[in-house]
């Protein structure tokens, strides 16, 4: 019996949220799915979580890179501290936008502790006016049913206290030209991020999203052109405007979804991770 509103219930609650260290080596043994940890902010994930000892099913569309990947990972978390546990790394190729390869995926994963979602389909950029209408609609529709797919597939065998990481951008607050569509629909996913957040609760589970800047992975080198052995001096002159001097690494990018897998306090939060880029 518990005390509301002014009012007596005898409606039985539900157990806590479970309480445990928010700390990233608390993910040790825990089952993490990764749905785009072929590479950039994903393997970097993945790399993390494989030094700390957790269980971990890497998710992309190419096979092969998949398959380099999971060797990455792995190697990762056989030079990780000696205290933490063996890592357990597996990979699925499958598509995100896929509801069925979804099903598949969280069927093979089995109990899960954590997802965390950073593939990324960027559509519909140009204005408004110059795209189709199909362009337009498929650009902000996909990305939110890719979302609504994964959590309708992870949610009924994930264990009370786990999380869902969302992905989102910095253009959502400073938009700019060009780029209607795809920031309406990472506008979509921090609001999803946060209704879902309420209707999860009952089940004792959180939903976040990250909120990146201009985080150096092969997307973005890929946008710049660079290429060659001229690679990382074009990164570091374009990286050289943002207000820390460079721009951020995979790795530190990473780092904020695994405080959000982490805290277990933390949930309905959206997380900017971009190193001051949204300030100026």
């Amino acid at each position: 019996m518990f005390y509301l509103g002014g009012s007596m219930s005898t409606t039985t609650a539900p157990a806590p949220a479970p309480v445990h260290s928010p700390l990233p080596r608390s993910l040790a043994g825990r089952t993490a799915v990764i749905l785009g940890g072929s590479s950039g902010i994903g393997l970097a994930a993945a790399g993390l979580l494989a030094s700390v000892g957790a269980r971990i099913l890497l998710v992309g569309r190419d096979e092969g890179r998949l398959e380099s990947a999971v060797a990455r990972v792995t190697a990762a978390g056989a030079h990780a501290d000696a205290a933490a546990a063996p890592a357990e790394v597996r990979g699925m190729p499958a598509d995100v936008t896929d509801g069925e390869a979804m099903e598949e995926v969280f069927e093979r994963a089995g109990s899960v502790h954590h997802v965390l979602m950073t593939a990324a389909y960027l559509s519909g950029l140009g204005p408004v006016t110059e795209l189709t209408r199909d362009a337009a609609q498929a650009g902000v529709a996909a990305p939110v049913q890719a979302v609504l797919g994964v959590v309708r597939a992870a949610v009924p065998r994930m264990a009370a206290g786990g999380s869902i990481t969302l992905s989102s951008g910095v253009l959502v607050p400073r938009p700019q030209p060009g780029m209607a569509v795809p920031i309406s629909a990472a506008g979509a996913i921090e609001t999803l991020a946060r209704a879902l957040a309420v209707e999860l609760a009952p089940a004792r589970l959180r939903v976040n999203a990250v909120r990146y800047g201009a985080i150096d992975t092969p997307l973005l080198r890929g946008r710049f052109g660079a290429a060659g052995a001229d690679v990382d001096a074009v990164i570091a002159e374009a990286g050289a405007a943002m207000p820390l001097g460079r721009f951020g690494t995979a790795e530190e990018a990473a780092s904020a979804a695994l405080f959000l897998m982490a805290n277990p306090y933390m949930s309905g939060e959206v997380l900017t991770m971009d190193g001051g880029q949204s300030l100026v």
